[in-house]
């Protein structure tokens, strides 16, 4: 089995790369997005993921492009599946390789 370095949830990256350096509290980022507090706690708390609609809303509160948010969830969560799936993929031939 190959050794995988830890992937961070979403939650680490948003706490402690965009909240905690602005002193941010769910509630306030909850308020300034205008969502409610609970989808920020969820997130938060590894309950939730990020939507196209919060991906939206938290890219123009810190300035960053409309997809960030979104792309780094899909990126996390491919990262989750292909560790989950190494097996199974692995088992999968490209179609070039068939013979037809």
């Amino acid at each position: 089995m190959t050794n995988y370095i830890p992937t961070p949830s979403i939650s680490e990256i948003l706490k402690e790369e965009f909240m905690e350096p602005m002193n941010l509290s769910a509630y306030r980022l909850a308020k300034e997005i205008h969502v409610p507090v609970s989808r920020i706690q969820a997130i938060l708390n590894n309950n939730r993921k990020i939507t196209v609609d919060t991906s939206l809303r938290l890219a123009k509160f810190f300035g960053v492009s409309d997809r960030y948010f979104l792309d780094l969830q899909n990126d996390l969560d491919i990262r989750e599946l292909k560790i989950g799936l190494a097996e199974e993929i692995a088992e999968i031939r490209p179609v070039n390789t068939l013979a037809i």
